[in-house]
């Protein structure tokens, strides 16, 4: 299914669901979810990111109407994501005690697994680390990338070839 993300189709969905329309709030969850997703799996343990999705939109939901232009949607669903990440590590660390790194084998077998991928491109630079989630996790392209985060499409194609560069590179160490 390919979903558009037109900006002018983008604002009439966002006025509308900032006036309390709940099937235009769906649609922009159906069009930004796999954003927020990407952004929280670089940031969260990948089990937690489904739910803070929700949660990130939840909270997107009830704030709406606070939102002084449709233009400033996108880095505001960002932002909410981004700062929903630290909110979950805040809570953990008052009700969790300290223990071993989310219990994975210190010693990696040959063949490396998508968790372990997503830990080197987590080490990655800031920059580089939501735009290879995107493209390589939940499968936007790079106008996809650049209509849905408000990056240059050229900013994005800077970052994948970059964050992919160093990406290789970490992967051929831990080979």
């Amino acid at each position: 299914m390919m979903v558009s993300t037109e900006p002018a189709e983008d604002d009439a969905l966002i006025r509308a669901a900032a006036s309390g329309n709940r099937a235009a709030f769906g649609e922009l969850y159906v069009r930004y979810a796999r954003m927020v997703h990407g952004i929280l799996l670089v940031r969260v343990p990948p089990g937690d990111a489904e739910d803070l999705v929700q949660e990130v939109f939840l909270s997107a939901m009830r704030q709406l109407g606070a939102l002084r232009t449709t233009a400033a949607f996108r880095g505001w669903l960002g932002a909410i994501a981004r700062n929903r990440a630290i909110d979950y590590f805040r809570s953990r660390k008052k009700s969790e005690p300290l223990e071993e790194a989310d219990g994975r084998i210190a010693d990696p077998p040959d063949a490396l697994d998508a968790g372990q991928v997503l830990d080197l491109i987590r080490s990655l630079p800031e920059a580089y680390r939501e735009t290879l989630v995107l493209r390589l996790v939940e499968g936007l392209t790079g106008p996809e990338i650049a209509r849905q985060t408000g990056l240059t499409p050229d900013s994005v194609r800077v970052n994948l070839c970059r964050g992919m560069k160093l990406l290789r590179a970490l992967l051929g160490e831990n080979q």
